[in-house]
């Protein structure tokens, strides 16, 4: 097969065209590999780029890959980036997010318990795509269950809900207010 585009031309093309993180599997399938040489070639063509520096590389992110800016670069580019970053999260939305991310699927009344106070910050998690509904609870009144989305993953650079850092004895206590 002859006319077939070389590996790095297809890794780099599914790369752009998607939009989002690819998993090795859908790589896998469009090079026609077993999932583990995809892997591997996806890590040799980033390797590739990093070296040829073209000014963007491969980052493993939310269980796929995706093309990013070399936070190097990133600050030389500010004047063409749009739109303006939201403002940073309050630490409400924080502890709420926190509690969304270590104990999901979890209820609004299950948050506030843990919280101590309303968790009226949710919907606010929800507009930014940070959290969605998952589901209901099997409970009196079938309560709405909340998790984090892929979003979650890509805003704070985990590739996925087992990379978050370990609680400690005291669980949830170092993260929400005294």
């Amino acid at each position: 097969m002859s006319d077939s585009p070389p590996l790095s031309a297809l890794i780099g093309a599914a790369l752009l065209a998607a939009g989002r993180p690819v998993s090795a599997g859908d790589l896998a399938s469009v090079l026609g590999l077993p999932e583990e040489a995809a892997r591997r070639e996806v890590e040799a063509f980033s390797a590739r780029l990093k070296k040829a520096e073209l000014g963007f590389q491969v980052e493993a992110v939310a269980g796929g890959y995706r093309f990013v800016v070399p936070p190097a670069l990133a600050s030389h580019l500010t004047p063409l980036l749009a739109p303006p970053p939201l403002p940073p999260l309050s630490s409400a939305a924080l502890e709420v997010l926190a509690v969304i991310a270590y104990r999901q699927p979890v209820t609004r009344a299950e948050i506030e318990a843990m919280r101590g106070g309303s968790a009226s910050t949710v919907v606010t998690l929800q507009e930014r795509e940070l959290v969605k509904v998952v589901g209901r609870a099997d409970s009196v009144g079938q309560p709405l269950l909340y998790g984090t989305t892929e979003r979650f993953l890509l805003d704070f650079g985990l590739t996925s809900l087992a990379d978050l850092p370990p609680l400690d004895d005291t669980g949830f206590a170092h993260l929400l207010r005294s």
